[in-house]
């Protein structure tokens, strides 16, 4: 499986010839717009920068719900949680999605804004790669991030939703988040292959990537 991150909590996920988005966000985010042929689109929540579904080429399939669904080999579930530590009475209700595909179990987070309950932990099960929220104020912060890695015990940790020349938002820099780990990367995409070898926690920072197609 490749990974690149387009910015903010959109990542495109490649395997088996097929290709999977993440969150997609709208101009005002401020990155360059994901405008990439996808198959799959996954949706955790409706505000502007996680859902420009619209922008995208073609008709992907799009997920937006929790629940299981099995696509072509590709398993998606859906977890219901929250966007705020108010049971969703702030912001709303958040989706975190755990895909089984070819092998691996990647975990998005989305705009998760609290810690995880044991029994939502439970549901999520055994993490390879997790994408996760760091920067705060929407979402959780550096240090809850840090607890939810120390619980779930991913392979790997893409951080992402954190604060960068390019976007406004008043939310923290990955550096809040990576320096608390010891084996930090910074790589313009990831390759990882199943089964996952113990290679200890790694952080792994990657480059924005060109949007393309």
């Amino acid at each position: 499986m490749r990974i690149q991150w387009l910015g903010h909590a959109c990542f495109l996920l490649e395997s088996g010839g097929r290709r999977l988005l993440t969150d997609p966000f709208d101009a005002a985010v401020g990155y360059p717009l994901a405008r990439v042929t996808v198959d799959y689109v996954t949706v955790s929540h409706l505000h502007h920068d996680h859902n420009n579904v619209k922008a995208l080429p073609g008709r992907p399939r799009v997920i937006d719900t929790p629940g299981r669904q099995v696509l072509d080999g590709l398993e998606i579930n859906g977890l219901q949680t929250y966007h705020d530590r108010e049971k969703g009475a702030k912001r709303g209700p958040n989706t975190v999605f755990v895909l089984e595909w070819e092998g691996l179990r990647v975990c998005h987070l989305g705009d998760l804004g609290h810690l995880l309950s044991p029994d939502q932990v439970a549901a999520i099960g055994t993490v390879d790669v997790l994408c996760i929220p760091v920067g705060g104020f929407y979402t959780i912060d550096a240090a809850e991030a840090a607890e939810t890695v120390a619980t779930l015990a991913p392979a790997v940790v893409l951080p992402m939703h954190y604060k960068t020349d390019y976007t406004d938002f008043p939310i923290a820099p990955v550096e809040d988040f990576s320096k608390r780990f010891a084996q930090v990367e910074r790589l313009p995409a990831l390759e990882i292959t199943a089964p996952v070898k113990d290679r200890g926690l790694r952080v792994v920072v990657l480059d924005l990537a060109a949007p393309g197609r």
